[in-house]
């Protein structure tokens, strides 16, 4: 993989990056980060996520401290707005869920490695 290439993924993945300033705490949503993964749907995506939480457990992690579950309401085309579920992820959860993706997808591979 060349430099230019590791170097676009890794920033697509920084600026996707949310702070909770007051408890120094990053996390990033689930459904930003599935398409800078290579993901296009949330139903393979979520697959990923399962897995990724299910390896959490088994090494002894508290899977609701990396995997938060959350509703985001999103604009649909009337200008009103509709809920959808998201998953508020650690860095630790991005490293599970990369480890647990498809070495298929560019971004996936690149993580593995």
């Amino acid at each position: 993989m060349d430099h230019k290439t590791i170097t676009k993924l890794t920033s697509s993945f920084d600026t996707l990056v949310h702070e909770i300033p007051e408890e120094s705490i990053e996390f990033w949503y689930a459904r930003e980060i599935m398409t800078a993964l290579g993901y296009d749907r949330w139903e393979n995506f979520s697959k990923v996520i399962h897995k990724a939480s299910i390896a959490c457990e088994t090494a002894g992690g508290v899977v609701a401290n990396h995997f938060r579950g959350v509703t985001k309401m999103v604009p649909i085309g009337s200008g009103a707005e509709r809920p959808v579920e998201d998953v508020m992820l650690t860095r630790y959860a991005c490293y599970l869920i990369a480890q647990n993706g498809d070495p298929r997808k560019e971004a996936i591979a690149f993580a593995q490695t």
